[in-house]
């Protein structure tokens, strides 16, 4: 197996998890290049359940080294609970993980900060998850952060701490009306954090340079979706790192030379969750129904999300920036009970025919989605596992999204498990 990456094709919510543990079989190294635990990727074995936020959800297979790249944002306390809970469900990440020591930290005043500007906000909030990823992302960008390796030099801590505190203390004190934060209750807190997580700190780009040189196979898994990009989204709506394929290079140190392949995760129709423009969104009573079908609530916040059909538009343009070599189409069987299944094709606005995604959100938001429709299966497909097994309508439904899009499918998933899947 090549080096491949792996992305969310839309909103995020896509089902990566699942496909990114199917493929470890297959691999050496998994790897996390983007986000923070505001993500989180469930993966179903046999009858149980995991949910990650931050490791890899490689690390459910033996022998696989899991790495958290430089681009994640890292709330330490977050990473700490996860392992405990790895670990009470028998999986050790002793020797399985490594975590770069220039990826940035999440502090207590990050959070805050999170939840006050969303509240501020007030009918003009973007859904954030309040766990402090964007204002980090900010320390980082305007070179305020402090990274994981500060945390084993207490004096340049306790300096980046204190000057950080300073402007944060500041803001929330005269702009926010909050309470100021302590300096030596975070600063002995994170000490504490230090001594627990330093034996997993780890020069990551030297270890996947020296993993590729010997041939090994690496797996690069991004959290949320191609339209939750801070650059190529449905900006303000979006999330604050870069989930695209290219984001991959950045958050871990490897070169675009040494990727092979980019595979985009889309369900088989659309989701959303938070604020933000979406044109083929369900409204109504079949907007409940088929949630309750689909089993949408976030795995992070639990937080219903919104459903709406395929948007090829959409999916057009996240091809377009990721390039991707196939697609894995999840979810399937959720649309098992359908006598009839819309995909939209292009947009109306104003008497215009749009078949571009308008990176005007006002249009976004405004817009008429122009659908084409295909008749539906009315059979379950739970328990297929050969793609010719598949009712004729199901496969004409992804040959027909393949068609408009210009890449082929190689996996198709039927349910959350394991061996709910189907390799073409």
């Amino acid at each position: 197996m090549p080096n491949i990456v792996i992305v969310g094709s839309l909103f995020g919510d896509e089902g990566k998890g699942k496909i990114v543990d199917l493929l470890t079989e297959k691999c050496d190294y998994v790897v996390r290049f983007q986000g923070g635990n505001n993500a989180g990727h469930t993966v179903e074995i046999g009858d149980e359940q995991f949910i990650l936020h931050l490791i890899p959800s490689g690390i459910l297979h033996n022998n696989k080294v899991c790495l958290i790249g430089n681009g994640v944002v890292v709330d330490p306390q977050a990473l700490l609970e996860e392992m405990q809970f790895l670990e009470s469900r028998g999986i050790f990440v002793d020797g399985n993980l490594k975590v770069s020591d220039i990826a940035h930290l999440i502090f207590p005043y990050h959070k805050k900060l999170d939840e006050l500007r969303e509240h501020k906000k007030g009918n003009k909030k973007i859904g954030t998850t309040k766990r402090g990823i964007g204002p980090a992302y900010a320390d980082k960008v305007s070179r305020m952060g402090i990274r994981m390796i500060d945390l084993l030099n207490e004096k340049s801590f306790s300096e980046k701490l204190r000057n950080n505190l300073e402007e944060k203390n500041d803001l929330l004190k005269n702009v926010y009306a909050g309470q100021p934060f302590s300096f030596q209750e975070i600063f002995d807190t994170y000490m504490e954090y230090a001594a627990k997580i330093k034996p997993y700190l780890a020069n990551v780009p030297m270890i996947l340079m020296d993993a590729i040189k010997k041939r090994k196979n690496i797996l690069f898994e991004g959290a949320q979706g191609t339209m939750l990009d801070v650059d190529f989204g449905t900006y303000p709506y979006v999330t604050s790192s870069n989930p695209t394929a290219g984001g991959a290079c950045i958050g871990t140190g490897v070169a675009p030379s040494k990727i092979d392949q980019v595979i985009g995760v889309t369900k088989a129709y659309s989701t959303r969750v938070g604020e933000g423009p979406f044109p083929t969104e369900f409204s109504g009573d079949f907007a409940g129904w088929f949630r309750e079908q689909g089993k949408e609530f976030g795995a992070t916040t639990g937080r219903p999300r919104r459903c709406g059909w395929f948007d090829a538009v959409l999916m057009k343009y996240s091809v377009l920036i990721n390039h991707f070599d196939y697609l894995v189409m999840t979810k399937l069987d959720v649309l098992d009970k359908l006598e009839t299944i819309k995909i939209c094709t292009a947009y109306m606005y104003k008497g215009e025919l749009l078949e571009l995604f308008p990176q005007d959100t006002d249009v976004l938001t405004n817009c008429t989605p122009v659908y084409e429709e295909l008749p539906g299966w009315m059979q379950s497909t739970n328990a297929i596992r050969d793609y010719k097994k598949l009712p004729a309508n199901a496969r004409a439904y992804i040959e027909r999204i393949s068609e408009l899009l210009g890449v082929p499918f190689n996996i198709v998933s039927i349910g959350a498990k394991r061996e709910e899947t189907i390799f073409i």
